[in-house]
Protein backbone atom coordinates (compact mmCIF):
# COMPACT_ATOMS: atom_id res chain seq x y z
CA UNK A 1 0.00 0.00 0.00
CA UNK A 2 1.14 3.51 -0.86
CA UNK A 3 0.85 6.45 1.51
CA UNK A 4 -0.88 9.54 0.13
CA UNK A 5 -0.75 13.08 1.54
CA UNK A 6 -4.35 14.23 1.99
CA UNK A 7 -6.51 16.69 3.89
CA UNK A 8 -8.66 15.33 6.70
CA UNK A 9 -12.03 16.04 5.08
CA UNK A 10 -10.89 14.30 1.91
CA UNK A 11 -9.62 11.32 3.90
CA UNK A 12 -13.08 10.85 5.42
CA UNK A 13 -14.63 10.86 1.95
CA UNK A 14 -12.11 8.47 0.41
CA UNK A 15 -12.33 6.16 3.43
CA UNK A 16 -16.11 6.06 3.00
CA UNK A 17 -15.72 5.08 -0.64
CA UNK A 18 -13.29 2.33 0.38
CA UNK A 19 -15.84 1.17 2.97
CA UNK A 20 -18.43 0.68 0.24
CA UNK A 21 -20.41 3.91 0.58
CA UNK A 22 -22.41 4.36 -2.63
CA UNK A 23 -24.65 7.30 -1.79
CA UNK A 24 -23.86 10.68 -0.26
CA UNK A 25 -26.25 13.54 0.41
CA UNK A 26 -24.79 16.71 1.82
CA UNK A 27 -24.70 20.47 2.00
CA UNK A 28 -21.56 22.62 2.22
CA UNK A 29 -20.64 24.30 5.49
CA UNK A 30 -17.21 25.29 6.77
CA UNK A 31 -15.01 23.59 7.94
CA UNK A 32 -16.20 20.39 6.21
CA UNK A 33 -17.02 21.70 2.73
CA UNK A 34 -14.04 19.87 1.17
CA UNK A 35 -15.66 16.58 2.16
CA UNK A 36 -18.75 17.43 0.11
CA UNK A 37 -16.68 18.68 -2.83
CA UNK A 38 -14.52 15.55 -2.82
CA UNK A 39 -17.56 13.29 -2.79
CA UNK A 40 -19.07 15.21 -5.72
CA UNK A 41 -16.08 14.19 -7.86
CA UNK A 42 -15.11 10.85 -6.39
CA UNK A 43 -18.36 9.01 -5.74
CA UNK A 44 -19.56 8.92 -9.38
CA UNK A 45 -16.13 7.53 -10.31
CA UNK A 46 -16.76 4.68 -7.85
CA UNK A 47 -20.18 3.88 -9.31
CA UNK A 48 -22.10 5.76 -6.63
CA UNK A 49 -24.35 8.79 -6.52
CA UNK A 50 -23.67 12.22 -5.03
CA UNK A 51 -26.40 14.77 -4.55
CA UNK A 52 -26.09 18.20 -3.01
CA UNK A 53 -29.33 18.71 -1.13
CA UNK A 54 -31.07 22.06 -0.81
CA UNK A 55 -30.51 22.01 2.96
CA UNK A 56 -29.20 19.91 5.81
CA UNK A 57 -32.77 18.89 6.64
CA UNK A 58 -33.27 17.63 3.11
CA UNK A 59 -29.94 15.77 3.19
CA UNK A 60 -30.73 13.73 6.30
CA UNK A 61 -34.14 12.78 4.94
CA UNK A 62 -32.54 11.67 1.67
CA UNK A 63 -30.25 9.52 3.81
CA UNK A 64 -33.37 7.99 5.38
CA UNK A 65 -34.74 7.07 1.97
CA UNK A 66 -31.49 5.55 0.71
CA UNK A 67 -30.83 3.67 3.96
CA UNK A 68 -34.29 2.09 3.66
CA UNK A 69 -33.04 0.21 0.60
CA UNK A 70 -30.06 -1.24 2.49
CA UNK A 71 -27.26 0.64 0.71
CA UNK A 72 -24.29 2.17 2.51
CA UNK A 73 -25.06 5.88 2.74
CA UNK A 74 -23.43 8.89 4.36
CA UNK A 75 -23.94 12.57 5.04
CA UNK A 76 -21.75 15.19 6.70
CA UNK A 77 -21.98 18.66 8.16
CA UNK A 78 -20.59 20.98 10.79
CA UNK A 79 -22.19 22.06 14.05
CA UNK A 80 -25.09 24.34 12.95
CA UNK A 81 -25.95 22.00 10.09
CA UNK A 82 -25.65 18.98 12.35
CA UNK A 83 -28.24 20.57 14.64
CA UNK A 84 -30.66 20.78 11.72
CA UNK A 85 -30.29 17.03 11.14
CA UNK A 86 -31.40 16.01 14.63
CA UNK A 87 -35.05 15.23 13.86
CA UNK A 88 -33.99 13.08 10.91
CA UNK A 89 -31.41 11.28 13.04
CA UNK A 90 -34.11 10.41 15.60
CA UNK A 91 -36.20 9.03 12.72
CA UNK A 92 -33.26 6.88 11.58
CA UNK A 93 -32.85 5.45 15.08
CA UNK A 94 -36.58 4.83 15.49
CA UNK A 95 -36.77 3.10 12.10
CA UNK A 96 -33.54 1.16 12.73
CA UNK A 97 -31.76 2.37 9.62
CA UNK A 98 -27.97 2.20 9.17
CA UNK A 99 -26.11 5.32 8.06
CA UNK A 100 -22.92 7.22 8.82
CA UNK A 101 -23.15 10.89 9.79
CA UNK A 102 -19.99 12.98 10.04
CA UNK A 103 -19.78 16.13 12.16
CA UNK A 104 -16.67 18.32 11.86
CA UNK A 105 -17.29 20.46 14.93
CA UNK A 106 -16.78 24.23 14.95
CA UNK A 107 -17.07 26.89 17.63
CA UNK A 108 -20.52 27.74 18.97
CA UNK A 109 -23.19 28.19 20.15
CA UNK A 110 -25.23 29.74 17.35
CA UNK A 111 -23.36 30.34 14.13
CA UNK A 112 -20.22 30.79 16.24
CA UNK A 113 -17.14 30.65 14.04
CA UNK A 114 -15.27 28.21 11.82
CA UNK A 115 -12.54 27.37 14.34
CA UNK A 116 -12.18 23.87 15.84
CA UNK A 117 -14.20 22.85 18.89
CA UNK A 118 -15.51 19.79 20.71
CA UNK A 119 -18.61 21.44 22.12
CA UNK A 120 -21.07 19.13 20.33
CA UNK A 121 -20.19 16.31 22.75
CA UNK A 122 -23.51 16.46 24.63
CA UNK A 123 -25.49 16.63 21.41
CA UNK A 124 -23.73 13.59 19.96
CA UNK A 125 -23.54 11.37 23.04
CA UNK A 126 -26.79 12.14 24.85
CA UNK A 127 -29.20 11.82 21.92
CA UNK A 128 -29.51 15.20 20.19
CA UNK A 129 -33.05 14.64 18.94
CA UNK A 130 -36.29 13.57 20.61
CA UNK A 131 -36.96 10.24 22.28
CA UNK A 132 -34.94 7.76 24.32
CA UNK A 133 -31.99 6.82 22.17
CA UNK A 134 -28.21 6.67 21.86
CA UNK A 135 -25.97 6.56 18.82
CA UNK A 136 -22.44 5.14 18.58
CA UNK A 137 -19.99 8.06 18.33
CA UNK A 138 -16.42 7.53 17.10
CA UNK A 139 -13.77 10.23 17.58
CA UNK A 140 -10.52 9.80 15.59
CA UNK A 141 -7.32 11.56 16.64
CA UNK A 142 -5.37 11.24 13.39
CA UNK A 143 -6.08 10.98 9.69
CA UNK A 144 -4.95 7.37 9.57
CA UNK A 145 -7.34 6.58 12.38
CA UNK A 146 -10.10 8.22 10.32
CA UNK A 147 -9.54 5.53 7.69
CA UNK A 148 -9.98 2.75 10.25
CA UNK A 149 -12.91 4.30 12.12
CA UNK A 150 -14.83 5.18 8.97
CA UNK A 151 -14.80 1.50 8.02
CA UNK A 152 -15.80 0.63 11.59
CA UNK A 153 -18.63 3.16 11.47
CA UNK A 154 -20.21 1.54 8.41
CA UNK A 155 -19.76 -1.94 9.88
CA UNK A 156 -21.35 -0.95 13.20
CA UNK A 157 -24.21 0.75 11.36
CA UNK A 158 -25.00 -2.41 9.41
CA UNK A 159 -24.46 -4.76 12.34
CA UNK A 160 -26.93 -2.99 14.62
CA UNK A 161 -29.14 -1.19 12.09
CA UNK A 162 -28.29 2.20 13.56
CA UNK A 163 -26.89 5.53 12.49
CA UNK A 164 -23.29 6.08 13.61
CA UNK A 165 -21.63 9.45 14.17
CA UNK A 166 -18.04 10.11 13.14
CA UNK A 167 -17.04 13.23 15.07
CA UNK A 168 -13.94 15.34 14.56
CA UNK A 169 -13.12 19.02 14.87
CA UNK A 170 -12.21 21.71 12.37
CA UNK A 171 -8.51 21.12 12.94
CA UNK A 172 -8.83 17.43 12.07
CA UNK A 173 -10.83 18.26 8.96
CA UNK A 174 -8.29 20.80 7.69
CA UNK A 175 -4.94 19.23 8.61
CA UNK A 176 -2.88 17.20 6.15
CA UNK A 177 -1.11 13.91 6.94
CA UNK A 178 0.07 10.87 4.96
CA UNK A 179 -2.45 8.01 4.99
CA UNK A 180 -2.88 4.62 3.39
CA UNK A 181 -6.10 2.86 2.51
CA UNK A 182 -6.64 -0.85 2.96
CA UNK A 183 -9.16 -3.19 1.40
CA UNK A 184 -12.80 -2.96 2.46
CA UNK A 185 -13.76 -5.68 4.92
CA UNK A 186 -16.64 -7.00 2.85
CA UNK A 187 -17.10 -9.95 5.22
CA UNK A 188 -18.63 -7.45 7.65
CA UNK A 189 -21.52 -6.77 5.30
CA UNK A 190 -24.80 -8.38 6.28
CA UNK A 191 -27.67 -9.58 4.17
CA UNK A 192 -30.44 -7.05 4.72
CA UNK A 193 -33.70 -8.96 4.55
CA UNK A 194 -35.49 -5.91 5.89
CA UNK A 195 -34.53 -3.58 3.01
CA UNK A 196 -37.34 -2.13 0.89
CA UNK A 197 -36.02 -3.30 -2.46
CA UNK A 198 -39.28 -4.88 -3.59
CA UNK A 199 -40.66 -8.32 -2.77
CA UNK A 200 -41.17 -9.40 -6.42
CA UNK A 201 -44.27 -11.23 -5.28
CA UNK A 202 -42.42 -13.19 -2.62
CA UNK A 203 -44.04 -12.45 0.72
CA UNK A 204 -45.82 -9.41 2.05
CA UNK A 205 -44.74 -5.77 1.86
CA UNK A 206 -41.74 -4.52 3.82
CA UNK A 207 -42.58 -1.44 5.83
CA UNK A 208 -40.02 0.84 7.48
CA UNK A 209 -41.41 3.41 9.88
CA UNK A 210 -40.92 4.83 13.35
CA UNK A 211 -44.63 5.58 13.77
CA UNK A 212 -46.46 3.48 16.38
CA UNK A 213 -49.79 4.99 17.37
CA UNK A 214 -50.44 2.31 19.98
CA UNK A 215 -48.61 3.14 23.22
CA UNK A 216 -47.87 -0.47 24.15
CA UNK A 217 -46.49 -1.20 20.68
CA UNK A 218 -44.22 1.84 20.89
CA UNK A 219 -43.07 0.77 24.34
CA UNK A 220 -42.12 -2.65 22.93
CA UNK A 221 -40.08 -0.90 20.25
CA UNK A 222 -38.38 1.24 22.87
CA UNK A 223 -37.54 -1.84 24.96
CA UNK A 224 -36.08 -3.50 21.87
CA UNK A 225 -33.97 -0.41 21.15
CA UNK A 226 -32.74 -0.22 24.74
CA UNK A 227 -31.66 -3.86 24.53
CA UNK A 228 -29.74 -3.03 21.37
CA UNK A 229 -28.08 -0.03 23.03
CA UNK A 230 -27.05 -2.27 25.94
CA UNK A 231 -25.46 -4.72 23.49
CA UNK A 232 -23.54 -1.89 21.84
CA UNK A 233 -22.31 -0.73 25.26
CA UNK A 234 -21.00 -4.24 25.82
CA UNK A 235 -19.44 -4.84 22.39
CA UNK A 236 -18.47 -1.51 20.82
CA UNK A 237 -16.34 0.33 23.41
CA UNK A 238 -13.05 1.68 22.05
CA UNK A 239 -10.27 3.50 23.89
CA UNK A 240 -6.51 3.90 24.15
CA UNK A 241 -4.36 4.28 27.26
CA UNK A 242 -0.92 5.81 27.63
CA UNK A 243 1.42 5.28 30.61
CA UNK A 244 -1.36 4.75 33.16
CA UNK A 245 0.17 1.77 35.01
CA UNK A 246 2.21 3.90 37.43
CA UNK A 247 0.35 7.19 36.98
CA UNK A 248 -0.51 9.43 39.90
CA UNK A 249 -2.48 11.69 37.56
CA UNK A 250 -4.46 10.68 34.49
CA UNK A 251 -5.40 13.05 31.71
CA UNK A 252 -8.56 12.36 29.73
CA UNK A 253 -8.81 13.73 26.19
CA UNK A 254 -10.16 12.74 22.79
CA UNK A 255 -9.52 13.69 19.19
CA UNK A 256 -6.83 16.23 18.34
CA UNK A 257 -6.74 17.50 21.93
CA UNK A 258 -5.40 14.09 22.97
CA UNK A 259 -2.42 14.60 20.64
CA UNK A 260 -1.61 17.95 22.23
CA UNK A 261 -2.07 16.48 25.70
CA UNK A 262 0.36 13.66 24.86
CA UNK A 263 3.16 16.21 24.37
CA UNK A 264 2.37 17.85 27.71
CA UNK A 265 2.50 14.43 29.40
CA UNK A 266 5.93 13.75 27.89
CA UNK A 267 7.25 17.02 29.30
CA UNK A 268 5.70 16.40 32.72
CA UNK A 269 7.25 12.92 32.85
CA UNK A 270 10.64 14.44 32.05
CA UNK A 271 10.15 16.62 35.11
CA UNK A 272 9.33 13.72 37.40
CA UNK A 273 5.52 13.81 37.37
CA UNK A 274 3.92 10.41 36.88
CA UNK A 275 1.06 11.20 34.53
CA UNK A 276 -0.74 9.14 31.89
CA UNK A 277 -3.76 9.42 29.64
CA UNK A 278 -7.03 7.69 28.79
CA UNK A 279 -8.21 8.53 25.28
CA UNK A 280 -11.85 7.64 24.61
CA UNK A 281 -12.24 6.64 20.96
CA UNK A 282 -15.90 5.75 21.30
CA UNK A 283 -17.49 8.74 23.01
CA UNK A 284 -20.64 6.64 23.19
CA UNK A 285 -20.48 4.02 24.48
CA UNK A 286 -18.10 5.72 26.90
CA UNK A 287 -15.15 3.56 28.03
CA UNK A 288 -15.75 3.08 31.77
CA UNK A 289 -13.38 0.11 32.19
CA UNK A 290 -10.02 1.99 32.29
CA UNK A 291 -11.44 4.36 34.91
CA UNK A 292 -12.72 1.51 37.06
CA UNK A 293 -9.30 -0.15 36.85
CA UNK A 294 -7.35 2.98 37.83
CA UNK A 295 -9.62 5.06 40.03
CA UNK A 296 -8.29 3.66 43.33
CA UNK A 297 -4.63 4.25 42.42
CA UNK A 298 -4.60 7.83 41.10
CA UNK A 299 -4.66 11.13 42.90
CA UNK A 300 -6.86 12.83 40.30
CA UNK A 301 -8.12 12.84 36.73
CA UNK A 302 -7.97 15.91 34.49
CA UNK A 303 -10.33 16.17 31.53
CA UNK A 304 -8.94 18.36 28.75
CA UNK A 305 -11.42 19.55 26.13
CA UNK A 306 -12.21 22.18 23.54
CA UNK A 307 -15.48 22.84 25.36
CA UNK A 308 -16.76 24.12 28.69
CA UNK A 309 -16.36 20.65 30.19
CA UNK A 310 -18.98 18.42 28.61
CA UNK A 311 -17.03 15.14 28.85
CA UNK A 312 -16.35 15.81 32.54
CA UNK A 313 -19.78 14.41 33.39
CA UNK A 314 -19.00 11.02 31.86
CA UNK A 315 -15.57 10.94 33.51
CA UNK A 316 -17.11 11.65 36.91
CA UNK A 317 -19.74 8.95 36.41
CA UNK A 318 -17.02 6.43 35.53
CA UNK A 319 -14.81 7.45 38.47
CA UNK A 320 -17.87 7.31 40.76
CA UNK A 321 -16.39 9.45 43.52
CA UNK A 322 -13.25 7.33 44.01
CA UNK A 323 -10.95 10.22 42.98
CA UNK A 324 -11.22 13.94 42.20
CA UNK A 325 -11.98 14.94 38.60
CA UNK A 326 -10.56 18.28 37.44
CA UNK A 327 -11.00 20.07 34.13
CA UNK A 328 -9.09 22.27 31.74
CA UNK A 329 -10.65 23.58 28.57
CA UNK A 330 -10.84 26.35 26.00
CA UNK A 331 -14.00 27.41 24.20
CA UNK A 332 -15.14 29.37 21.18
CA UNK A 333 -12.65 27.75 18.83
CA UNK A 334 -9.54 28.38 20.93
CA UNK A 335 -7.22 25.36 20.88
CA UNK A 336 -5.53 24.56 24.23
CA UNK A 337 -1.75 24.81 23.91
CA UNK A 338 0.73 22.22 25.13
CA UNK A 339 2.19 24.66 27.68
CA UNK A 340 -1.25 25.39 29.12
CA UNK A 341 -1.96 21.70 29.65
CA UNK A 342 1.51 21.17 31.11
CA UNK A 343 0.92 24.02 33.57
CA UNK A 344 -2.37 22.40 34.58
CA UNK A 345 -0.60 19.10 35.25
CA UNK A 346 2.07 20.82 37.34
CA UNK A 347 -0.55 22.77 39.25
CA UNK A 348 -2.45 19.56 40.07
CA UNK A 349 0.81 17.97 41.20
CA UNK A 350 1.60 20.92 43.42
CA UNK A 351 4.66 21.86 41.40
CA UNK A 352 5.73 25.16 39.91
CA UNK A 353 5.04 25.74 36.22
CA UNK A 354 8.05 26.03 33.95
Amino acid sequence: MVKVLMKGNEVIAEAAVHAGCKYFFGYPITPQSELVAYMARRLPEAGGLFLQAESEIAAINMVYGAASTGVRVMTSSSSPGFSLKQEGISYLVGSELPAVICNIVRGGPGLGNIQPAQSDYFQATKGGGHGDYNIPVLAPASLQEIVELTQDAFDIADRYRTPVILMGDGMLGQMMEPVEFGVCRETEWLKKEWATTGTRGDGGPKIITSLELDAESLEKRNIHLQQKFALMKEKEVRYETYQIDDADYIMVAFGTVARITMNAITKARQNGIKVGMIRPISLWPFPEKPFIETRDQVKSYISVEMSAGQMVEDVRLAVNGHAPVDFYGRTGGVVPAQEEIYDKIMSAAGGATV
